[in-house]
């Protein structure tokens, strides 16, 4: 999931992926092994993987995309590999955690190792050799993941470079396909809904409203101490999380928030307030409606509802406690 976070920025992109090839490997598993467990775990860990391993770069989802332009405008000094090294410790220490909460909460089967090894060379030989198509592509995203991460040499913006790559794709001897193909393959919908968010959110802040509510918030909370605020700032975004669907619109609203909060905190910079606001918004863990990656990795049947609630408890007070963690010594430290 890590590794599809850099190659494809999109949630339900890298759950409907990781879903599909899962489900092919467990039904063929299932005439020989019990897989209930193994499933359980496995799309569980789908639906909260997609959404975290989101914000494990830069470019990983569109929320991160929208969250990274706000944190730049704070953090002039923030760029592709800074944010990797301010997210990616509690990101992998999570995904640590979570491993061991999917073993103890649904002990995996004994699998027959010979056989999972042959389907996977099955479909490994299904696909074949590379073609020349594919090299290209894989000339192309190497090339954006390259300036990405030597942004703080060059100076390009990151949508801008995303934007390069795009346009690579569809120069004569360069391209695999032509701009007619790639007009029809965009999701305009989704364009423009991602247009009117931040129009929405940029009106919130223009007309005050998010520096009205911070300030009641502050001044509601003045005699608590910082840690505190910050805190119970935390759960309320976690509480309130359960009622979002899509994760942009909820950060288009929490993350102009948080930052007013942090600036009227001692003790805490705005954008150590935000980025704990941001990565508790991201994932949902307890309602198959909290995201589409939920709906769709629920859609294969291998867990119920139920399950879901019943790991998600545990697993979102560990996902707070290392996001506090995190806000109290590690980005204390590479923040300088």
């Amino acid at each position: 999931m890590l590794v599809l976070s850099v190659l494809v920025p999109s949630n339900i992109g890298k759950g409907n992926l990781a879903s599909s090839v899962l489900d092919r490997l467990l039904k063929s598993l299932r005439g020989i092994n019990d897989v209930t467990n193994l499933g359980k775990s496995l799309f569980i860990g789908i639906s909260y993987l997609s959404a975290i391993s989101g914000a494990f770069v830069a470019t990983g989802a569109s929320n991160t995309i929208y969250t990274f332009g706000i944190f730049a405008s704070i953090y002039p000094d923030l760029n592709y590999l800074t944010w990797l090294i301010y997210f990616a410790p509690p990101i992998l220490l999570f995904i640590f955690i979570l491993w061991l909460i999917m073993m103890s909460y649904f002990p995996p089967e004994n699998v027959d190792q010979g056989h999972l090894v042959g389907l996977l060379e099955e479909r490994l030989n299904e696909l074949g050799k590379i073609n020349l198509a594919e090299k290209k592509v894989i000339a192309v995203m190497g090339f954006t993941l390259l300036l990405w991460a030597t942004q703080s040499i060059h100076g390009f913006s990151i949508p801008l470079v995303g934007l390069l790559g795009a346009v690579l794709t569809m120069l004569p001897g360069i391209g695999v396909w032509e701009w007619k193909e790639a007009r029809v393959s965009i999701n305009w919908d989704m364009m423009l809904f991602f247009a009117s968010t931040l129009m929405v959110s940029g009106m919130l802040i223009k007309t005050g409203t998010v520096e009205w509510l911070a300030t009641i918030i502050v001044e509601t909370t003045a005699s608590q101490s910082a840690i505190l605020v910050v805190i119970i700032l935390i759960l309320c975004t976690l509480i309130v999380r359960i009622g979002f669907v899509n994760v942009l619109g909820f950060l288009t609203i929490m993350i102009p928030l948080s930052i007013n909060i942090g600036e009227n905190l001692s003790g805490f910079s705005p954008l150590m307030v935000a980025m704990a606001v941001f990565l508790t918004g991201v994932p949902g863990f307890y309602l198959i409606t909290q995201s589409p990656v939920h709906l769709i990795s629920y859609s294969f049947g291998y867990f119920t509802d139920k399950d879901l609630l019943r790991v998600g408890l545990p697993t979102s007070l560990v996902w707070v406690g290392v996001i506090c963690v995190s806000l109290l010594f590690f980005w204390r430290i590479v923040l300088g």
